[in-house]
């Protein structure tokens, strides 16, 4: 029976509020398409996407008029372990990278025309090491969650998933391994870069950890306290209060999807409104998205974070809504339709 005094009721309450696609949007967007000056199907994926804007958007002509990519940062605990190529001290570096331009994230966004925003959560207060204890307890979980739903806040149209913090690729794996089982070998991949023995100190930490919330991992929400971070929690609560909202959401990589699966696992309809951005060279990536039901829509062999991919998906969609919006049908042009 669910507690309801917990601090998890209220999430599951969201969840439990999730509305679903507007199908008089969905219909109008195939009435046009089956107009517009080209064979039907042509475009293939790309009609697909406009569908999906319109239906998660409810607008009969969808929008992409304020897209926004979220980078969420956090620290772990788990650092000290030796599961990452670099130092700690690479988290405040790059939030300052973030806030200076010059990071990759910064280039997408300008040359897409994506709003861009970084979300610090207390990157200078590590969470609590997951191998000796929870990363974080319930209530510093909402709240984080809470902070990430502030995500969608301002308005957006098409809102763009993303991390960074050392460490939570060794996080991610301990969700998925809690989740679904496994060798936590199977999880863990070379993340920002780690060699051989660092990839054994992956496995072994997250083998660690399981062992000592073992008891306490059969809910979704109390595997995200005890194993996650607080970038995982915010975007959990980005991507849920985006749905609310009805707002759409690309997702970025390994990580990014983490926070995903989690939502996954309280109901299997969280994760309609989102896409896949690209699928990443890091570990099982790709085998996480098949049991969330999530075809990417790139492969481009990334394994960077801060939302890259997510940020190349939304330029794919831009795309896709200007054929859609602005192509002209076959009555506007005097072009003969099929027979």
């Amino acid at each position: 029976m669910t507690d309801e005094s917990s601090p998890f009721a209220d999430i599951r309450r969201l969840v439990a509020e999730m509305p679903g696609p507007d199908e008089d949007a969905l219909a109008a967007v195939r009435a046009r398409d089956a107009a517009l000056t080209k064979p039907a199907g042509s475009l293939g994926r790309l009609e697909d996407l406009v569908e999906w804007l319109a239906a998660w958007q409810g607008k009969a002509m969808p929008s992409f008029d304020r897209p926004l990519v979220c980078v969420f940062a956090g620290s772990h605990g788990v650092t000290a372990r030796g599961v990452s190529a670099f130092p700690d001290a690479v988290n405040r570096q790059m939030l300052e990278n973030f806030s200076a331009g010059g990071a990759a994230i910064n280039q997408l966004c300008a040359a897409y025309g994506l709003g861009f925003k970084v979300f610090d959560l207390a990157i200078d207060m590590p969470t609590g090491d997951i191998c000796e204890g929870p990363a974080l307890d319930e209530r510093a979980t909402v709240a984080t969650m809470a902070f990430g739903m502030e995500a969608v806040a301002a308005g957006t149209d098409c809102l763009g998933i993303g991390e960074m913090g050392i460490g939570n690729t060794t996080i991610a794996a301990a969700i998925y391994c809690a989740l679904w089982g496994g060798e936590p070998a199977h999880w863990v991949g070379r993340g920002t870069g780690v060699d051989a023995a660092g990839l054994a100190r992956k496995a072994e930490a997250v083998a660690l950890a399981l062992e000592t919330h073992a008891g306490h991992l059969d809910d979704p929400l109390s595997v995200l306290a005890r194993l996650g971070g607080r970038e995982i929690a915010a975007m959990a609560g980005a991507i849920l209060a985006a749905r609310l909202q009805r707002v759409p959401v690309v997702l970025d990589g390994y990580v990014s999807t983490a926070a995903a699966a989690v939502l996954h696992a309280l109901d299997p309809r969280a994760l309609d409104h989102c896409v896949a951005g690209h699928v990443s060279a890091e570990g099982v990536h790709a085998e996480v998205l098949d049991r969330l039901g999530l075809d990417p829509l790139l492969s481009l062999g990334l394994r960077l974070g801060e939302a890259s991919g997510a940020a190349l998906a939304m330029g794919l969609i831009k795309g896709a809504l200007a054929c859609h919006r602005d192509m002209a049908t076959f009555a506007q042009a005097g072009v003969a339709g099929p027979a």
